[in-house]
């Protein structure tokens, strides 16, 4: 509801402020409480940089990671998405991520470039810093439903590019609008490669990577990141060449998950080459959001005013929200 009152740029650094709190609250549970291991190969800045996000997909824990890496920079709060249209209909989350910054897409012939150009304009406009998460792949990478792949590998075949093993074939539309269109205002390109370990059955044949319920359970005991840092001017323009470049990225993320899973030594396994970094998370970052958060919710929780009001701004709020993403996505 802020948007609507509050001057855009006063809006958005009240919004990310907001952002960084809840999402500390978030990770605190996803890094501290689960004591799982953050391992981290490659570039990644120490400070803040207006970035552009590109990722495999395989799990529900996939946006979390860019949060993780973002807190290590003091960037949290400045993390949009790139999201599939349907989730702008989510009870409250949908209009908050589109209010926040994130862009709604369709797939294939029904992705509206003009709208997309525009959403980011005013991003620009409004000089929100941008940390921006996009899943080149479209979907998720899930090896129990083997049609996905084997279409993915067959179109690959198609236009005469590498079959991938352990990622889908990479869709270059919303890359390409947003580099082209953000070319002037972004730093760089993390090209960013995600494991999750225990992700392979008694035959080491991959399975299914782990939903939010299983990482908060504690069943991933490591999570290995991999980050190649790309400046803007090794990346060409014209969508037709990028879209060979976003390729020959795909192509260096699955030679990476092949040494990760496949790898014939078994010491090499369930780890990316060269040199990594325990990136252990100090509580001071996230500790105090959750507190905060949790001390107000209880509070709120305690009353009967204050349960009517929760339950009317769910209500209220996803009336609103959907209403709202319907006419300005």
């Amino acid at each position: 509801l802020l948007s609507a009152v509050l001057p855009a740029r006063f809006y958005r650094e009240v919004d990310d402020r907001l952002y960084t709190i809840y999402q500390s609250m978030v990770l605190f549970f996803f890094e501290n409480y689960t004591g799982v291991q953050v391992i981290i190969y490659g570039d990644l800045p120490k400070n803040k940089e207006n970035v552009i996000y590109l990722s495999n997909h395989q799990c529900t824990v996939d946006w979390i990671i860019a949060d993780m890496l973002a807190i290590r920079q003091n960037a949290l709060g400045h993390v949009r998405y790139v999201l599939k249209d349907g989730l702008k209909w989510l009870p409250l989350y949908g209009w908050y991520f589109s209010q926040h910054g994130g862009v709604y897409v369709k797939r294939s012939a029904k992705f509206n470039e003009k709208e997309m150009r525009e959403k980011l304009r005013t991003q620009m406009k409004a000089e929100t810093p941008m940390y921006l998460v996009i899943f080149p792949e479209g979907t998720r990478y899930n090896p129990e439903i083997p049609k996905v792949i084997a279409d993915s590998q067959s179109f690959a075949e198609k236009e005469g590019l590498a079959i991938l093993k352990h990622v889908l074939t990479p869709r270059v539309k919303a890359t390409h609008v947003a580099i082209d269109t953000m070319k002037d205002y972004l730093d760089a390109v993390y090209d960013v490669t995600v494991a999750y370990e225990g992700t392979v059955d008694h035959k080491g044949q991959r399975k299914l990577a782990t939903y939010m319920t299983e990482f908060l359970c504690k069943e991933c005991p490591r999570v290995h990141i991999f980050i190649d840092r790309i400046e803007l001017k090794d990346i060409p323009e014209e969508q037709m060449y990028m879209r060979r470049w976003l390729h020959e990225r795909f192509e260096v993320k699955d030679k990476l998950l092949i040494e990760f899973y496949d790898a014939k030594d078994s010491k090499r396994r369930n780890k990316f080459p060269g040199k990594s970094v325990h990136s252990k998370l100090s509580l001071k970052k996230t500790l105090p959001s959750l507190l905060f958060l949790g001390g107000l919710t209880a509070s709120m929780l305690l009353t009967e005013s204050g349960r009517k009001l929760y339950v009317k701004t769910w209500i209220y709020g996803t009336l609103i929200g959907c209403l709202w993403v319907s006419i300005k996505p």
